[in-house]
């Protein structure tokens, strides 16, 4: 089966395994990764999930082996994520979310250094995104996160913000800049607290939780700026979302949340 999007071909082979080659725009040469596939039935991927293949792929080849070719992917962003992940579950999210934890058993830090705890917000759906300040998907998802805290906000509906510097260094501020960034610009009134690390091993607890409680289609970790994890009002987390996944795309499963029509 061959699928083409974005000058990449996805190929299942009878192995059961994806192979992804993705063609250069300024080479004829082309590189390939294979990603184990643990699944006997045959997929289909979206042009989404074919996008977040690519952009899994690593950057560029080891330098040790001369039949290999620099690839660069065509990330939302100005700067590429570099590393690729293993395909978990094909079509679905792997992980399931964990009954052991809620986020409402963890704190957090404002973006003035005063602890949060996280259970003021029982009985609230939540939308946990983390942004930055010089993303290619900046302006896109700090206007529609805005115009869904303005609808939903009466409704139970809060959204928590928190600036990371992990993704091409596009929040490189202290968190005054970057809170008078978002509540000049955009008008942002829900709450944007201290910059963290959401990969590696100094990511925050509450980021362990939600990758461990809903993984990536390609591995856990957070590929890109503006990654959105959904929330229900008893602190699980329900659904997560790509980083070029938009706001307003959503709305329809926080309705579902917050029991509105």
């Amino acid at each position: 089966m061959l699928y083409s999007a974005s000058s990449a071909r996805v190929v299942l082979s009878r192995r059961n395994s994806i192979r992804v080659s993705a063609i250069s725009s300024s080479s004829s040469s082309s590189c390939s990764r294979l990603f184990s596939y643990n699944n006997s039935r045959c997929w289909s991927p979206t042009s989404e999930q074919t996008r977040l293949l690519l952009c899994s792929v690593q950057a560029s080849s080891p330098s040790s082996s001369s039949s290999s070719a620099s690839f660069r992917s065509s990330n939302p962003c100005s700067v590429p994520h570099r590393g690729f992940y293993p395909v978990r579950s094909i079509g679905a999210m792997a992980s399931q979310s964990s009954d052991s934890k809620s986020i409402h058993q963890f704190t957090v830090k404002d973006a003035k250094g005063t602890d949060v705890d996280l259970s003021t917000y029982k009985g609230k759906a939540l939308l946990i995104v983390n942004v930055a300040s010089q993303c290619g998907l900046t302006n896109s998802n700090y206007t529609e996160l805005a115009k869904l805290y303005e609808k939903y906000k009466d409704q139970g509906l809060e959204i928590l913000a928190f600036p990371c510097n992990q993704f091409g260094g596009q929040e490189p501020g202290t968190n005054e800049q970057i809170v008078e960034f978002a509540c000049t610009r955009f008008k942002a009134e829900y709450p944007i607290f201290d910059k963290v690390d959401v990969n590696g091993k100094n990511a925050a607890p509450i980021y362990k939780f939600l990758k461990s409680s809903k993984g990536g289609l390609f591995g856990d970790d957070i590929k890109w700026n503006f990654s959105k994890f959904l929330i229900d009002k008893e602190g699980h987390v329900v659904d997560r979302y790509a980083p070029t996944t938009s706001p307003l795309s959503i709305e329809k499963d926080i309705k579902k949340l917050l029991g509105v029509s």
